[in-house]
């Protein structure tokens, strides 16, 4: 009987993607717990293959950290010690040293730990894994659950997943086909204008497409003002699983890189990613289904990791024109259907997870 802690801290898209990991622990260990954060803990709950989650907030991970107290991680190490865990994978992105969380797992006693980790970790780790080049992050994720010797079962098709049935959201959605579109993002650099993405909708609605907008409740006024009379607005009227069945009945989601767009690709939706390049598409693009990715990928923020736009107009998003997203769904839509893009739109080569607009 082999219980797991896996540890994905931040937030729900980074959970999500952490799918596949989860899943290879699952076919083997008894009993797998999903440690989460309070961004992430909702995303958690659905993914398959999780049989319980707990939240902590890590200060060196949060973008909000609370102040580091002895009271808060002496409560923290008591916790994973009553729970007598086996093993414990810590999974974080290229940039989060898994080192403190190692440092209080070995506190409470795990007696074996794996990360992925560039920094010496003495004592802390048992498996210091390593990744060579820049692999899809559920990739990343997965090579760290392989190297400890866990494995997918061979029928798992290694794609994100939800945990099923999502709830029926037919009263939201009403009868007929749609394409959702998610404008807001997590992180602002990553979000169109309000006013471009207003735009959007009319465009993608003059094309014969009956849109639905989604967002946060606190997003409901950016929602309201991008549906205006052309769309839908379900801001603010989902909980996440029914998010999920919203962008599982859609025939294709446009969104920005965040969340919801790698919640799409957990439901099997095809997107339209409108991917500002402070992180690369290779290893953000949402996964393992149909996705055309539109953006300046060679704009001045590339790779900078920007939280805040710092090019004045925010060129890498708003200067898509909307008829290449128009053209987007319509080949995501109708599969075989390859409409040109412009060449002023830059679009990622066509590595595995991604479907490529243009001339072959």
């Amino acid at each position: 009987m082999t219980r797991v802690l896996v540890a994905r801290q931040d937030n729900l898209g980074d959970v999500l993607l952490a799918g596949p990991c989860v899943r290879a622990v699952a076919a083997s260990a008894s009993h797998v717990t999903l440690l989460a954060g309070p961004h992430g803990r909702a995303a958690a709950e659905l993914l398959p293959g999780v049989d319980d989650v707990l939240t902590w907030t890590a200060p060196w991970i949060d973008p909000e950290p609370p102040p580091v107290t002895a009271e808060d991680t002496g409560e923290f190490v008591s916790l994973i010690r009553s729970r007598s865990f086996d093993r414990a994978l810590i999974l974080t992105s290229f940039h989060q040293s898994p080192l403190p969380l190692a440092l209080l797992l070995r506190q409470a006693g795990v007696p074996w730990i794996g990360a992925i980790s560039e920094d010496y970790p003495g004592s802390l780790l048992d498996l210091r894994h390593r990744v060579d080049g820049d692999p899809p992050e559920p990739v990343r994720m997965l090579s760290l659950a392989e190297a400890a010797g866990f494995s997918l079962p061979p029928d798992d098709h290694g794609a994100l997943a939800l945990r099923r049935p999502l709830p029926n959201t037919s009263r939201l959605t009403g009868g007929g086909a749609y394409v959702v579109v998610h404008p807001a993002a997590s992180v602002p650099a990553r979000q169109p204008s309000a006013g471009w993405s207003r735009g959007m909708v009319r465009a993608l609605a003059a094309d014969g497409h009956r849109v639905l907008v989604t967002g946060a409740p606190s997003e409901r006024p950016l929602t309201q003002h991008v549906a205006g009379t052309s769309a839908v607005n379900l801001g603010g009227r989902t909980s996440l699983a029914e998010l999920a069945a919203v962008l599982s009945g859609a025939q294709v989601v446009v969104a920005p890189n965040t969340g919801p767009a790698h919640l799409a690709a957990a439901a099997g939706t095809p997107v339209v990613s409108l991917f500002a390049p402070v992180v690369p598409p290779e290893r953000w693009a949402p996964y393992g289904v149909p996705t055309v990715v539109l953006g300046d990928q060679r704009a001045p923020c590339r790779a900078s990791r920007a939280r805040v736009c710092p090019v004045p107009g925010h060129p890498c998003l708003d200067t898509i024109d909307p008829a290449d997203v128009c053209r987007a769904v319509t080949a995501l839509a109708q599969p075989g259907v390859v409409p040109p893009v412009p060449a002023a739109i830059a679009v990622q080569p066509p590595i595995s997870l991604l479907t490529p607009l243009g001339p072959s």
